[in-house]
């Protein structure tokens, strides 16, 4: 069995303009007010004000009041260190705030999704005995009503924004419980913690199956993980980060928030993800941290674009990509020139420049995880300039665990293993790490921390990966691996990418345990399936179409041209469609946007079982 440590490897610069260390930091608290002392006057966070209708900057000085203020009131509540308090909000300053004032007191911090599923929100109450629980508004408590047994063993429940409605009982708008303590906030000093090992949150992951688990990181998990991520991916006083993954996601809050402190940026917090384009226009951010679905979209709307466009426009838009994958390769060191790089500022002034400006025109890196990127969507925005690369993670390890450098950049690969990270590949080609990034334990449940965790400190990931020449691939998930009915093993998620490289398909699962060959169920893209209605002679309505046979061979068909390199085993046989997007709403989703599998099976079982009906297993 290897064993790698990346102490030593990684060979990359690590000159980062006024870099506070973690051991400098000691606590995440204690980051902050290092910050505050070297940079008080610089920006630290952006935020739209609905009532002004415009941008407004706050200063570190200016946070760090808000920060006192908030930790004063908590301090009135009699809560002990070690005490668990729980947010529920939008990303957005008040939610730094409190986060960072609770931590400084030695709280344990718990943050929720905005629109997770109140059962989820309240098996977490219950789970990790929440005393004090912040809402952003009131609309939020009137959801969480079907919990108001788990809301009544509160010690405190606070809105951010009642509204004019009376409070549900028991509620207390943030304004009055601030106001309480207006005499006190000035005395100046913030609590901070000075042990780095003590708890600072748990982080429930949201699991495919069963109830989520709550992921113990203490400070020095979440400190260490943001200098060593740095190490990769430097990050300068002058960059501005725009955050709207929530921040109740491990990736956003250590590398969108916590990373940015430690390197003196400045952080925007984004209205919306349906007013993500526009946001990008006006923050014009010069480091985004987002997830494939962003992406997929984009590149969707650009396909359904030049379907419409003159064959010139189509054949200019593949040259540029063409051309510009060939110039970075060569920037990569990995192609040597050619005489058709000539072409490339002229063709990147027509066509890239155009696609660069939809992220703001000023992007140094987009750094994306969560989940795979098809390398097929990677490529083209790489070739189109825009300065993509893959991280890859898990909540367990606060969460990055290897990201591309922008210099050694390949879209299939999710990077290289974090400096000070060590890995070794165990059975099933599995990546085992240990780092000072490795959580604590699960939260309450001994027997399932022992089951991936060992004495030493070696997490079983649970995914399966090869290593080349220093970079990590991911070939597949452990527990996703489908086994057919001749033994054969299929990861499902390469397929799943590839097909989704086709625009028509909005969400893909494959399916086959047990089974003698692969399907596909399937999501169809409605505008660009009314193209493919006209073209093909299909009724308007795709599950019409469906039901009367015709559109299962066009999916087929479509589906095989996207897995030509792909063995015989992992072809798709049949197709099944559904009815509906799947999402969080639906309980289909994650709030981290992952697939239930076992939940859609189960929805879809009747229709799937008939794809098999006259086959023998």
């Amino acid at each position: 069995m290897l064993l790698f440590d990346q102490t030593a490897t990684t060979g990359v610069s690590t000159r980062l303009m006024d870099l506070i260390s973690a051991e400098e930091a000691v606590s995440l608290c204690g980051l902050f007010l290092e910050r505050v002392a070297r940079t008080p006057d610089a920006v630290a966070y952006v935020q739209f004000d609905e009532k002004a209708q415009t941008w407004i900057e706050t200063t570190w000085c200016d946070t760090a009041r808000s920060v006192a203020h908030w930790q004063t009131a908590l301090m009135r509540e009699g809560l002990a260190p070690g005490d668990r308090v729980a947010l529920m909000m939008r990303n957005r300053r008040e939610w730094v705030a409190f986060d960072l004032a609770a931590l400084g007191l030695g709280l344990v911090t718990v943050p929720l999704y905005p629109n997770d599923r109140p059962e989820a929100v309240g098996h977490i109450l219950d789970d990790a005995g929440i005393r004090l629980l912040l809402l952003e508004t009131a609309a939020q408590r009137a959801e969480l009503s079907a919990i108001d047994p788990a809301l009544a063993q509160l010690k405190r429940l606070l809105i951010l924004e009642p509204g004019d409605a009376p409070l549900a009982e028991g509620a207390l708008s943030v304004r009055d419980w601030l106001d309480e303590t207006m005499p006190v906030v000035e005395r100046g000093a913030i609590d901070r913690v000075d042990n780095p090992e003590a708890l600072a949150t748990i982080v429930y992951t949201s699991g495919t199956t069963g109830h989520p688990k709550g992921v113990m990181l203490s400070h020095r998990n979440i400190l260490w993980n943001a200098e060593a991520s740095l190490k990769l991916i430097p990050a300068r006083p002058d960059d501005r980060f725009l955050s709207f993954l929530p921040l109740s996601h491990t990736l956003e809050r250590t590398a969108g928030c916590v990373l940015p402190i430690m390197a003196g940026c400045s952080i925007a917090f984004a209205r919306s993800i349906p007013q993500l384009a526009e946001d990008l226009q006006q923050i014009r951010p010069t480091v985004m941290i987002a997830v494939p679905r962003i992406f997929e979209r984009v590149h969707a709307r650009l396909r359904e674009r030049l379907d419409g466009e003159s064959a010139i426009k189509r054949r200019l838009f593949e040259q540029a990509v063409s051309t510009g994958w060939s110039r970075f390769e060569h920037g990569q060191g990995r192609a040597s020139w050619h005489p058709r790089l000539l072409a490339a500022p002229l063709l990147d002034h027509l066509v890239g420049a155009k696609i660069r400006a939809r992220f703001g025109g000023r992007l140094r890196v987009a750094v994306c995880g969560g989940a795979p990127l098809a390398p097929d969507i990677a490529r083209v925005f790489i070739a189109l300039g825009v300065p993509l690369v893959q991280g890859y993670g898990l909540t367990e390890t606060s969460p990055v665990i290897s990201v591309s450098p922008l210099e050694d950049n390949i879209p299939e690969s999710v990077g290289r293993p974090l400096p000070g990270l060590q890995y070794r590949i165990g059975d099933f080609d599995e990546l085992i790490v240990r780092s000072p990034g490795v959580m604590k334990g699960y939260w309450n449940q001994p027997q399932a921390t022992a089951e991936v965790l060992d004495d030493a400190g070696w997490l079983k990931t649970g995914d399966q990966v090869r290593v080349q020449n220093g970079h990590l691939f991911i070939t597949g998930r452990i527990k996703d691996i489908l086994v057919l009915a001749n033994g054969e093993k299929v990861p499902p998620a390469d397929i799943e990418m590839a097909i989704a490289g086709d625009p028509l398909f909005e969400q893909v699962m494959v399916i086959g345990e047990g089974r003698p060959f692969l399907s596909a169920l399937v999501v169809l893209n409605p505008e660009v399936y009314t193209e493919v209605a006209k073209a093909e002679g299909l009724p308007a309505d795709p599950m019409a179409a469906d039901a009367d046979g015709r559109l299962e061979p066009v999916l087929q068909n479509r589906i095989e041209s996207r897995l030509t390199g792909f063995p015989g085993h992992a072809k798709i046989r049949r197709v099944a469609l559904a009815a509906c997007p799947w999402s969080i709403e639906n309980d289909r989703m994650t709030p981290t946007m992952k697939l239930k599998r076992a939940k859609i099976l189960a929805d879809y079982r009747e229709a799937l079982t008939r794809l098999y009906v006259g086959h023998d297993h």
